[in-house]
């Protein structure tokens, strides 16, 4: 989990970042990206990619990598916005400005499975990143929890649909009280399923 790492600090280089986004396939609720740098000094044990991981595992893990991080930002880009950009450039976005905003910039950024340019930066993307990369992974859990808790949040707004159990991922559940309820300000309107209820709706009042 530290080869990437390990080449990069051979050469010379020392802040080395991970970012990583959570949330491109649910219909509802934003994108989340989070870039980290980790503490060499401070080794954080059970890194991973965070969807491999138990909730509670990554919620340890949430607390951990906060406590011991060099430096920790996390970018929510909201449903509107992916609608207008889509949720590919959504996602880089998220990812971009979470690099900005780290309290230190890095000299590299490892990025899962994203191609990013930025300034002054060297940028490498890793195929299933999350999974070779410890700073990746660290990025993965934070954007996840960070996410997750939200949609947990929304969930008192929005009580009929399920968001503390799916995440606004497409489950029967979720689908079924899209048909039942209608489309709430959460969910995502370029996406099929949303669409096709939102047509289905101003059909039904023609």
């Amino acid at each position: 989990m530290r080869q990437f790492e390990t080449k990069y600090i051979k050469q010379g280089y020392r802040i080395i970042a991970g970012t990583d986004e959570a949330g491109r396939g649910p219909l509802a609720g934003p994108v989340v990206a989070s870039a980290v740098i980790l503490d060499e000094h401070q080794p954080i044990k059970g890194l991973n990619d965070s969807k491999q991981l138990s909730e509670k595992k990554r919620n340890l893990l949430y607390d951990e990598i906060t406590l011991k991080a060099k430096a920790v930002a996390t970018v929510f880009i909201d449903p509107k916005e992916i609608d207008q950009i889509n949720i590919y450039q959504a996602s880089k976005k998220a990812m971009c400005e979470a690099i900005n905003q780290l309290d230190i910039q890095p000299q590299v950024v490892l990025s899962d499975a994203m191609p990013l340019v930025l300034n002054d930066i060297i940028c490498e993307s890793i195929i299933k990143g999350d999974t070779l990369s410890e700073s990746i992974a660290a990025a993965s859990i934070i954007a996840k929890v960070s996410r997750d808790r939200y949609m947990i949040e929304q969930a008192e707004h929005y009580p009929d649909y399920g968001f503390e159990r799916h995440k606004g991922y497409p489950t029967k559940q979720h689908l079924n009280a899209l048909k039942v309820y209608g489309v709430t300000p959460l969910h995502r309107k370029s996406y099929k399923p949303v669409k096709d209820q939102i047509n289905q709706q101003m059909k039904l009042h023609l």
